[in-house]
């Protein structure tokens, strides 16, 4: 477990570990259909981002990418069916971390929180445009801000 959330109970750190795989299922998802180049570009954003990202976060990418594919297929099974309902449940659960950040330090907090804007935003990409590349359709533009998480200033 990353030292920062070592501190947190049982429950708050498997909630901050869930954080990606819900991230990647809510843009995936967000024009009604999962689409797998999106999945799969968070897995590889999340393994990236364990060796080659900042200095305080490897150690919480390393530890999501241990379990993230399995993790990921879990969600996407327990999560409804129907676009609107799963939206507003993952946003539910991502909103639980708004309780939790204030216990960590504060740069680290800032640091994550604007980790999880950028990750949002990178699987957005992965999917349409030209040649299947850098554009966001408006569904994905209106989660990708994670409009449910209070800002870390």
């Amino acid at each position: 477990m990353p030292q920062e959330l070592k501190k947190l109970s049982p429950e708050e750190q498997h909630i901050m570990l869930d954080v990606i795989p819900l991230i990647t299922i809510l843009v995936a998802g967000a024009d009604g259909k999962i689409d797998a180049k999106e999945l799969a570009h968070g897995e590889k954003i999340t393994r990236i981002r364990s060796y080659d990202y900042h200095a305080q976060l490897k150690p919480y990418f390393q530890k999501v990418g241990e379990n993230y594919t399995q993790r990921l297929q879990e969600l996407i099974e327990e999560l409804p069916d129907n676009t609107e309902t799963r939206q507003e449940e993952i946003s539910n659960r991502l909103s639980k971390i708004n309780s939790i950040l204030p216990k960590l330090d504060h740069t680290y907090a800032k640091l994550f929180y604007e980790s999880l804007l950028t990750f949002a935003k990178h699987v957005a990409k992965s999917s349409g445009g030209v040649f299947g590349i850098m554009s966001i359709n408006a569904k994905e533009h209106k989660v990708i801000r994670l409009a449910m998480l209070d800002p870390v200033e």
